[in-house]
């Protein structure tokens, strides 16, 4: 790392002669393997970026102007180069660097990025505040082909092209979204980068350009280099912006002396640049999907490293691709839609069962609740796989276009609850609050993954808008039942029965619950469990029912305001029940990052978090009669 040790930020890579920097990229992409191999994290798609960000960083004046990334898995060399090279060890670990874009972890994020298709817009708004100001520094926004897909970007797109600002969008073409390229515009930006068609119109206009060499030599030789091409370019030219490439990403001599061209042009300019995810590191060029988002892996082999712990359970994401294909098997009418996520959902099953039934609309997760809105509306049983927080986006097409109108939408939220080291811009932890206002849904959460198999089937039978929410990661190894079945409706079940008091838990804190019953009855306090499985229709009769029996601890993976403590608590003031009731879960605060049992433990939902906060309430509230 002999260059590295001495980059803190953009004037110390300037310092650097050309000849240098793709050493330096080297050494960036060397720090990233190595990195990400000890926590995980995001590879292929920061290590095709690296040599676009050095040399994004050498041409413009960083932090000045600004660098917002869309999205911030493909920023590690971006951490890297900004003074953060010391603490890369530490990513994604609590207490360590962010696996994205934070404001308040560096002067160099000029805007958080967890989510897709944000950065256009945000950069719009950068743009129009430095007009404002009357001030002259550049706004970059480097955007990911795959947020190319969300509407979001393109609502962006034409409100810059109607301001006419200065604003310098770079593509970063990695030929793939998270997975496979899909949709429209994959086809035509896979068009652009056909062999045929790029060498034929690049060889037109360059008889044009040769026609016109008074326009200067350097301006001639810059534009050939780009390989500026009308009719590729025609989408973005006709929403008001110049456009230039592909240009090649990896060529860093070339990316300077395009990048130090296009950002002296005024208005709107979009620079279309071609890089391969994984690039630098051999097994992730050869499986960029599966180095995407990886787990801990051997350098050496690219192999990942198994925790012995895992016990062969399988994971949630697993099972539901698995009860989906059963239950589809038997209904034709079944039709599966993710938003760029078939591996990451567990649809990549399905994809491969029923190819004609299968859809991946790109990253458009409210467009793809509205479609499946449209296919129930026409007698087919769509569900919708996409991860907790990225429904979200979705709320109003939730409500307006299934809720509203009763159709039989099943909207998968997988993820849901903390997810670990992905942090706050991943932690699935809104959905309960947000989903239960909705009149006539129908909204779960498994205890394991034998009961997420019975709930998924559920989710079919009641013929009303479902929400199945599960956790990351892998189920507690319990015995899978030969079937999957529907569960009575709006009913959950006692596990034990307790004499002090008992916890009403839901979802993946079910389990957890268990064991900290266990360690207050060795305390000496009889604690019970009950497994609500339903968020909403709430199973009133057995909180009336245990609420009579004693002292109630509701328990959850999500935030407390607005969440399934809080309808517990409704339920009982409605009813002007005079119980005795603690809730637990996530408190007003988003949960950083770290490993989930460390994250638990923090928040409180620990079993034996649990166990002593319960302990220490009912002794409260005995007036310390119980320790």
């Amino acid at each position: 790392m002999a260059l590295l040790k001495n980059i803190r930020g953009s004037e110390d890579i300037k310092k650097l002669n050309m000849a240098d920097l793709p050493r330096l990229a080297a050494e960036v992409r060397k720090l990233i393997v190595e990195g990400v191999s000890r926590t995980g994290g995001h590879l292929a798609s920061s290590l095709g970026s690296t040599d676009l960000i050095l040399a994004l960083h050498y041409v413009f004046d960083t932090p000045r102007d600004r660098l917002v990334f869309d999205t911030g898995h493909q920023a590690y060399a971006h951490k890297i180069l900004t003074g953060r090279a010391d603490k890369f060890h530490t990513i994604r670990t609590k207490g360590g660097l962010s696996g994205f874009l934070k404001r308040y972890e560096s002067e160099y994020d000029a805007f958080g990025a967890g989510h897709a298709s944000t950065a256009l817009s945000a950069a719009a708004g950068m743009a129009a505040a430095r007009d404002q100001a009357g001030t002259s520094h550049r706004v970059v926004a480097v955007v990911a082909d795959g947020a190319m897909t969300g509407g979001m970007a393109w609502e962006a797109m034409q409100n810059v092209g109607q301001l006419g600002t200065d604003l310098l969008v770079v593509l970063n073409d990695n030929q793939m979204f998270i997975s496979q390229r899909v949709g429209r515009l994959g086809t035509i930006l896979t068009k652009l980068l056909t062999l045929g068609t790029v060498q034929n119109a690049e060889r037109k206009f360059e008889l044009f350009l040769n026609r016109f060499e008074f326009w200067g030599k350097k301006i001639l030789r810059v534009a050939k280099r780009a390989r500026v091409m009308f009719f590729p370019g025609m989408i973005f030219e006709e929403m008001g912006f110049h456009y230039y490439g592909p240009v090649d990403g990896h060529n860093i001599e070339e990316l300077v002396e395009v990048l130090g061209y296009v950002k002296k042009l005024k208005g709107p300019v979009l620079l279309h640049v071609v890089t391969k995810k994984g690039r630098g590191y051999e097994p992730a060029e050869d499986a960029p999907t599966h180095f995407h988002g990886t787990p801990k892996f051997d350098i050496e082999t690219g192999e990942l490293v198994r925790k012995g712990a895992a016990g062969g359970a399988p994971t949630f994401t697993a099972v539901f691709g698995d009860t989906l294909v059963r239950l589809a098997r038997k209904d034709p009418r079944i039709c599966a839609i993710t938003a760029a996520m078939p591996e990451g959902t567990g649809l990549d099953k399905f994809r491969d069962a029923f190819p004609r039934r299968y859809y991946d609309v790109g990253i458009a997760e409210e467009h793809a609740v509205t479609f499946a809105a449209g296919l129930a509306a026409d007698g087919a049983r769509p569900v919708v796989a996409v991860y907790s927080s990225f429904m979200q986006r979705s709320y109003d097409q939730v409500q307006h276009d299934v809720s509203l109108q009763r159709l039989p939408v099943v909207i998968a939220m997988d993820r849901a609850g903390i997810v670990g080291e992905d942090g706050p811009t991943h932690h699935g932890v809104f959905d309960m609050a947000i989903f239960r206002t909705l009149p006539d849904v129908v909204a779960m959460a498994p205890a394991d993954e034998n009961e997420l198999q019975h709930m998924l089937a559920t989710a079919f039978a009641c013929g009303r808008p479902a929400l199945l929410r599960y956790p990351r990661g892998r189920g507690y190894g319990v015995p899978m039942d030969p079937e999957p079945a529907p569960l009575p409706l709006g009913r959950g079940r006692v596990l034990s029965r307790g004499r002090d008091l008992n916890f009403l838990a839901i979802g993946n804190r079910v389990h957890p619950a268990l064991e900290a019953a266990s360690l207050l009855k060795a305390s000496g306090i009889d604690a019970g469990v009950a497994d609500m499985r339903f968020i909403k229709p709430l199973d009133e009769e057995l909180v009336r029912e245990l609420a009579a029996a004693g002292p109630l601890v509701t328990v959850e993976d999500g935030a407390l305001t607005g969440g399934f403590g809080s309808a517990v608590l409704e339920f009982l003031n409605a009813e002007d029940i005079p119980a005795r009731l603690l809730r637990l879960g996530i408190a007003d605060a988003y949960v950083e990052q770290g490993r989930p049992e460390e994250l638990y433990a923090d928040i409180g939902i620990s079993p034996e978090r649990m166990a002593a906060a319960a302990a220490a309430w009912l002794g409260a509230r005995a007036g310390g009669a119980r320790a």
